[in-house]
């Protein structure tokens, strides 16, 4: 699709990865809806602000109804609580699932009918190398990020129909606050995961694998879980 002359929804598009989105799809002459639970916090010049709560059903309906032109959604908003699958708070675990899953699901339902009745578009879901990569750190995020795996292959088959694509984007840790914990040198430039994301979107792209990591992590699924 072509970016320029488009209309997005981005969540989470007050900070880290989501504020690259919108700034360069401002840059390149889209309309940005910029959605957040506070839209006070989105700065960025020429967003407009949309308050959303990816949680909170009525909050998604009613952002809705209010970018009721949109032909492109980017679903970015997530979270992080490091939280075991066997010690960590059930809650916890159960928010990451809410957010990442059944959110991003809620998301998508919502606005896909908008998408086709504007003429089509495109969907991009931000994922993790976590996807794949599950590590006992973050088993809650982990299995939330692979069950939006799952929905976002799942998902696209029933969108092309209706003429709207789905790329599912995998990244390892970026330099945004979420990964504060992650040494520096083993994070990614969130502004370049952001272009070569919107590159894919225009592309037509299913997935893009955006780091070196990832890419190797996704060669390497058929090796025994052990390895």
């Amino acid at each position: 699709m072509d970016i320029n002359g488009s209309v997005a929804v981005v969540t989470g598009g007050n900070r880290g990865l989501g504020r690259h989105f919108v700034t360069q799809l401002i840059e390149r002459g889209a309309k940005v809806y910029a959605a957040a639970r506070d839209p006070e916090s989105v700065d960025v010049p020429g967003a407009i602000p949309l308050r959303l709560d990816i949680t909170d059903p009525e909050s998604v309906a009613q952002a809705a109804r209010v970018a009721a032109d949109v032909t492109l959604l980017i679903n970015n908003a997530g979270i992080s609580t490091r939280s075991s699958l066997l010690t960590g708070d059930l809650d916890q675990i159960r928010l990451e699932m809410e957010t990442h899953y059944f959110g991003t699901l809620g998301v998508t339902r919502a606005f896909a009918p908008i998408i086709e009745a504007n003429g089509g578009g495109a969907i991009l879901n931000v994922l993790s190398i976590l996807s794949w990569l599950h590590l006992p750190s973050s088993g809650a995020y982990s299995a939330a990020k692979a069950a939006s795996w799952a929905m976002t292959d799942a998902v696209r088959g029933e969108l092309a129909p209706k003429g709207i694509q789905v790329t599912a984007l995998h990244v390892g840790y970026m330099d945004t606050a979420m990964a504060a914990f992650v040494a520096p040198e083993d994070k990614t430039d969130p502004a370049t995961v952001a272009t070569a994301a919107l590159e894919a979107v225009e592309s037509g792209a299913p997935e893009i694998l955006a780091d070196e990591l990832t890419r190797t992590v996704k060669r390497d699924l058929a090796s025994s879980p052990a390895g």
